[in-house]
């Protein structure tokens, strides 16, 4: 019997040995899958309180614990998806997911700032993350009534009803927090940021982050009139209340220009964090820049634009550039402004942790040191008059007038 004991006692620890190999390998394989795909909440508790999307449904958001020395750390960001400011146009979203949760994905994929992944994400890979799904059209600030068609706008109530299920559920405990968004959603990021602040006075750090979320007035280049008179109807479909709006803006114009970043955004106290490209694919094709009938192709295929196209490119680049240099007196703000056309970053690699890269730091690495405090970062390229590909690589001499870039 006792020579058998080894020999039992080998088996068995083989047996463990496997069991734990089967085990790690399932759940390594179950994380790579899964870890960043997470699944949608909806709120269902908001209905009641008349935050509800477009159709009435309730509003939703997707949400991942943190873990280790994040878990009282947050990151929201907010979903964007342009606005409407009609019924005609508001209808043409109710049966999709910027209109109503109905037809919202059950999960959405967690990448880059929303990443678990270290490598992609190290400065927020274990932190509690957030996504804030856009069904309400108006940069979460509208609070309108029902209109005459059935279609609810109230954004706003969208936003609080979010945030106190957040706080609820712990951010109330946060010890650092960062509000962000992209597009529309950014714009709601830059309205709420002091709203969101406040939220969590005993935060050691609270900041916020735009990506493509400065809208620019532009009043000396063409359509400056359409673009106010943009978000005039806006504010007044959707109801934007005027004292939602910043006071030190709306005591100096007309409220609906204080849906402008330039016209507000030196007096957000929370420090802030601006991700812009000098050249903004979607204003600049959908923001009357131009009505050439060419101009839509231009904006989207570079190598087809005329010499007089390029012109415009190169106005509004410089109108981006010189309206941001305005806000960069203060240390408040930092900002990471490139010459790629494109519009929004942290939905891809390529404008995150493989983004291009200004004073030898890539978008992730400048927040990343900005929000710790390891580095203050505040870069606008100036390099390029005109703008770069999509991928960040130049036009060629052959499709361009040189004389563009004297």
């Amino acid at each position: 019997m006792a020579k058998n004991i080894p020999a039992m006692f080998d088996h068995r620890l083989k047996l463990i040995i496997c069991l734990v190999v089967s085990m790690s390998t399932n759940i390594s394989a179950h994380l790579t899958a899964d870890y960043n795909n997470i699944s949608i909440t909806i709120l269902g508790s908001a209905v009641a309180k008349g935050a509800v999307c477009l159709d009435g449904s309730p509003p939703a958001y997707y949400y991942v614990r943190g873990f280790g020395d994040g878990v009282n750390n947050w990151v929201l960001d907010m979903e964007g998806g342009g606005w409407c400011a009609s019924d005609d146009f508001c209808a043409t979203r109710l049966k999709n997911h910027l209109g109503s949760s109905k037809y919202m994905n059950g999960t959405h994929d967690f990448g880059q700032i929303k990443s678990q992944n270290q490598t992609e994400n190290p400065d927020f890979y274990n932190w509690n993350r957030v996504y804030v799904a856009y069904c309400d059209s108006s940069s979460f600030m509208g609070d309108n009534i029902q209109s005459e068609t059935g279609i609810n706008r109230r954004g706003a109530r969208i936003f609080n009803a979010i945030m106190e299920d957040l706080l609820a559920k712990g951010m109330a405990n946060a010890e650092n927090a960062i509000l962000a968004g992209g597009s529309a959603g950014a714009l709601g990021a830059l309205l709420h940021c002091d709203g969101f602040s406040e939220l969590l006075p005993n935060a050691k750090r609270v900041k916020c982050i735009s990506d493509s979320g400065v809208f620019v007035h532009a009043v000396h280049l063409p359509g400056a009139d359409k673009r106010a008179n943009l978000f005039a109807k806006v504010a007044a479909y959707q109801g934007i209340p005027i004292d939602s709006l910043p006071s030190s803006c709306t005591s100096r114009m007309n409220s609906s220009l204080c849906l402008f970043p330039e016209n507000f955004i030196r007096d957000i106290k929370t420090p802030l964090f601006l991700i812009e490209t000098a050249f903004d694919q979607y204003q600049l094709g959908s923001h009357y820049f131009s009505n050439g009938s060419a101009w839509k192709n231009c904006t989207e295929h570079l190598e087809l634009c005329t010499p007089s196209q390029l012109q415009i490119m190169k106005n509004y680049g410089i109108a981006v550039r010189q309206t941001l240099q305005e806000i960069s007196d203060t240390t408040s703000v930092g900002m990471f402004v490139h010459s790629c056309l494109r519009h929004g970053h942290t939905y891809e690699s390529s404008g995150w942790d493989s983004s291009y890269v200004l004073a030898n730091k890539t978008i992730a690495q400048a927040v990343g040191d900005w929000f710790y405090g390891r580095d203050f970062f505040q870069e606008i390229d100036y390099d390029n008059e005109l703008p770069l590909f999509g991928n960040c690589t130049k036009l060629t001499a052959s499709t361009y007038d040189p004389s563009l870039y004297a």
